[in-house]
Parts: C-alpha cells; structure tokens; sequence
C-alpha cells in the first residue's frame, strides 16, 4: 500500500488526487443573480445532499487567487441560488457554462439554455433541467487555504421548492434511468449511469 502525505503534496497534486479518487460525483449545474440582475450559470461537482428533513444540500465552491468566484458571491449577496441535476441532454450545454467570463456577462446566450422565473424564489431557473431545487442560503462558512486566506465557500442551502420532470416521477420514486445522470470524474471526464445493481441492509 502507497502512502502519502497530504501535507508534503502540491495544492495541484491533493486536487488530483481527490477528483480521481472520490468518484463518481453527482454535477450540479447552478443559476445565481447578481446584484445587477446578470444571471450566472455555473457546473460543480463537490455538491451533495446534507439532510432529508429539512432538505439540504452543500455546495463547495473553489476560489480561486483567493478570491470568491462569481456563483459564491451571489448567493451570498442574494440569499438565493438553483441547483440543477446535470444529465446527459445537458451536459455539453452545461459545459459551456464553465467558460470564465466577466462578472456581469451572463453564461446564458453562451449556453443556449432557456431561463424560467421561479417558483419560491427571485432567481431563474434552467428549462432544460429535468430536475432543479429552488434554495435559500441555510448556512455558509469560509475554509481552508494557508495562512488564514480561505480557499473556499461552503454553501448550504436549504430546498424550498423542487422541479421535476413529470414522466421521471412515479409513487414517489425517481427513474433513474430516465433522468440519466452523468457524473464527474477526473480530469475532463464524465461518466452515465451503467451497471446497477441491489444489496439489503442488514437488519
């Protein structure tokens, strides 16, 4: 058994490391607003849920120079983000998004994603998306970095409204295969949905 130690590796190389290793992560493709009214789009693959009751889920968002990145910075302004579940019909459009542009320009002519208002909340949503959570900045905190500096933002937020595709929803269960998630691996790789299969809790 190799071991290392993350305290004698290269930023670059524990980043490596982790997004080969914690694989496959769920990819959320996320709307924020800016103070000015732009409308940022952005994907992020450290995202998961947090709880069931209420429901929560985290987002962390990577700065970069030490500086917030634009999806940070407006939802803590705004109080408000959407989280939307990336899959296969999106996930080239949802790449684009990922392209770095000035804080006001708008990731949306670029994507060719169409906006739709919210139900619960003040920013847009993605039409696209078979699945989208409306959220409500529950909590955020400031982590990591050397020398007190921060290196992200870690984002909870609260679910006040969910979006669902109707032909994915059944007796309170979603089809998987017809949502056909893709998930991030490392480098620029993505994976779908393969092999599934079923194990009973123990008792």
């Amino acid at each position: 058994m190799l071991t290392l130690n993350p305290n004698k590796m290269s930023e670059r190389d524990n980043y490596k490391f982790l997004t080969g290793s914690i694989i496959p992560r769920p990819v959320a493709l996320v709307t924020t607003l800016s103070v000015n009214g732009s409308l940022n789009i952005a994907p992020f693959s450290y995202f998961n849920i947090v709880s069931a009751n209420p429901p929560m889920i985290s987002l962390s968002i990577q700065r970069r120079g030490g500086s917030k990145k634009d999806t940070a910075k407006n939802a803590l302004e705004k109080g408000e983000f959407v989280v939307h579940i990336t899959d296969e019909s999106n996930v080239e459009a949802a790449n684009k998004t990922a392209a770095e542009l000035p804080y006001e320009e708008s990731e949306l002519p670029l994507s060719g994603f169409e906006a739709i208002d919210s139900s619960s909340i003040s920013v847009p949503g993605i039409k696209e998306a078979k699945i989208r959570f409306e959220c409500k900045l529950e909590h955020s905190l400031e982590l990591g970095g050397a020398e007190g500096e921060p290196a992200c933002d870690l984002l909870i937020g609260r679910i006040v409204t969910y979006h669902i595709e109707p032909s994915l929803y059944h007796d309170g269960k979603i089809d998987p295969f017809k949502l056909s998630p893709v998930s991030r691996l490392a480098g620029n790789d993505y994976a779908s949905l393969g092999k599934t299969f079923t194990l009973n809790r123990p008792r």
